[in-house]
């Protein structure tokens, strides 16, 4: 709420599904191949050819309809929705209307209360409704080439084309741009997984558009919208949908009017502009696709498709904070991803220490991999060794120092945990006996210092670690260093 203003917005995300096809033929879905490479005449919308429904659409589909909370529809239906873009060759876009896929979901999302500066404050459950996941084909795309003043180019490339897609509707639930952050976050980690998507805005899988309006708290109507389109990534949905809120609300109370229009968002530049108006609905002139019957979905293939859904991100959460007695931040960003949950759980029950395995993998391993650039699943330290090298540490065969060093070398070579603590000669000393050697010669080589120690300078403590620690080459059992001095520093 700002200035007795509060926000209203709904979201809209494209996701494509992870198919290997097309959603009604067998083009290729790959991304990056040279343009119009991976095309046919069903795609290239050439008269006489027919679409067939790919099945594997369907059933991821099913996947996302089921964790995303949405009952999924016994009878849908396929439909034209009719208007010209020089990348939809047909002249109409294969989509549903009327008889969705699947609707009325309820999602619960958890979300952060964030100071000015975007920090995290604290979190809190939303709740957001979602009207409709349907499934449709995608368009192509429009290349645009030459700068200002100059001749300009523009080129179409159909490999998009007829690649499916699911478009998630939202009721207009959302009451600050950082619930919409958190909300398409929440979507894209509970797409991928399930497998239903790759999600990857970076090359185009996902993509989101915002309505926003805005009105005087309290109010029950609705202000005009304005239609934000094309925000490829989620940090710049944020930025645009906060530069949104704040251009209207200045607006009004300078006594201007909301144009409904769609804006597209300049991130150079921090703000959005127009890029048509909307003041009249477009009619899309939808009728049913007479080329595709009904899509019916039985009872027996929902329960099949249920079978086979891997425990959701929010419940492993909630495992993870009771059986290993985690905290929310910390199993959050476990679960941040499956292959990295899976990991987690791997390095825990081979350590024989969940709390360790925890922060062992987010600090010094996902570090290493970030260095790196590389994902959990590329990562040259296993699970089971992850978990090896913190036994090693909880046996005091090695020290949590020493455990850094040999998980970089780990890391760089491959090695595993003992291998490593072998070849660098690094098992920790524990015998007492052999402390007290190493002990009982630094302190007759320090006689000075001694004698300052015991006239109070107790600083000097950690000098005669230090000196222990040095004779031993780093191998000593830093506690029991500690002990044994003290006893013996502290003789009269």
């Amino acid at each position: 709420m700002k200035n007795g203003w509060e926000a209203v917005i709904g979201l809209e995300i494209h996701a494509q599904l992870s198919t290997e096809t097309k959603i009604f033929c067998s083009c290729a879905t790959r991304f990056g191949d040279e343009p119009n490479a991976n095309t046919c005449p069903v795609c290239l919308g050439l008269p006489g050819a027919l679409p067939v429904l790919n099945r594997r659409v369907v059933e991821l589909a099913a996947r996302a309809a089921l964790a995303l909370t949405l009952q999924i529809n016994e009878r849908s239906i396929f439909a034209r929705k009719n208007y010209f873009y020089p990348d939809l060759p047909k002249g109409y876009q294969i989509s549903q209307f009327d008889r969705p896929f699947s609707e009325h979901g309820q999602l619960d999302v958890i979300t952060a209360v964030r100071d000015e500066a975007g920090r995290v404050r604290e979190w809190r459950p939303m709740q957001v409704r979602i009207t409709r996941m349907h499934v449709e084909e995608d368009a192509g795309k429009n290349l645009h080439e030459g700068l200002p003043d100059t001749d300009k180019y523009s080129y179409v490339d159909l490999n998009r084309a007829g690649t499916p897609l699911a478009e998630i509707v939202t009721e207009p639930d959302f009451r600050s741009s950082w619930e919409a952050y958190d909300y398409v976050n929440h979507v894209r980690q509970v797409l991928r997984w399930v497998g239903a998507s790759d999600a990857d805005m970076e090359k185009g899988n996902l993509r989101c558009e915002a309505n926003v309006s805005v009105r005087k708290v309290g109010d029950e109507n609705f202000g005009t919208k304005v239609e934000l389109k094309n925000l490829n990534s989620v940090r710049f949905m944020q930025r645009a949908i906060e530069y949104e809120i704040e251009r209207q609300i200045e607006t009004l109370e300078a006594g201007g009017r909301i144009t409904q229009e769609t804006r597209l968002w300049n991130e150079r530049e921090g703000k959005t502009r127009v890029m048509r108006s909307k003041e009249e609905a477009h009619d899309y002139r939808y009728f049913p696709e007479p080329d595709l019957p009904p899509l019916v979905v039985s009872d027996e293939f929902i329960d099949g498709v249920r079978r086979e859904m891997p425990e959701l991100p929010a419940a492993r959460r909630e495992r993870f904070m009771q059986a290993y007695d985690l905290s929310f931040n910390d199993a959050a960003q476990l679960t941040s991803e499956r292959e990295l949950a899976d990991y987690y759980e791997q390095a825990a029950e081979a350590a024989g220490n969940p709390r360790a395995a925890s922060n062992w993998i987010r600090s010094e391993l996902l570090r290493e991999l970030e260095a790196t650039k590389l994902n959990i699943n590329e990562s040259p330290v296993s699970a089971q060794e992850l978990g090896r090298l913190i036994h090693l540490i909880d046996e005091e065969k090695i020290s949590g120092k020493q455990g850094k060093e040999v998980l970089v070398e780990m890391f760089a070579t491959g090695k595993g945990a003992e291998e490593v603590v072998r070849e660098r000669g690094l098992e920790q000393v524990s015998d007492a006996g052999e402390i007290e050697g190493l002990v009982a010669d630094v302190i007759a080589s320090n006689p000075q210092q001694l004698a300052q120690y015991r006239a109070g300078k107790e600083t000097l403590f950690g000098f005669f670690v230090g000196q222990v620690m040095k004779r031993s080459k780093g191998t000593a059992n830093p506690q029991l260093v500690n002990e044994v001095l003290r006893k013996r520093l502290d003789e009269k």
